[in-house]
């Protein structure tokens, strides 16, 4: 089996099927933070005034 034939060393860009997509304006609603929670966590999704997403726990 080569990397080529082995799902779990392809990039998405690489998969059959096409991969679900969330835009971040979806996910922030006009927000600069949203709070998710994910297996019982909480994690603090924030967008900083460059532009860019961080994500804590």
């Amino acid at each position: 089996m080569t990397k080529q034939d082995d799902p779990r060393q392809q990039s998405p860009e690489q998969s059959l099927e096409p991969q679900p997509f969330i835009t971040s304006k979806a996910l922030l609603n006009e927000q600069k933070e949203v709070l998710i929670i994910h297996n019982d966590s909480v994690y603090r999704l924030q967008e900083t005034s460059s532009g860019k997403l961080i994500l804590t726990k």
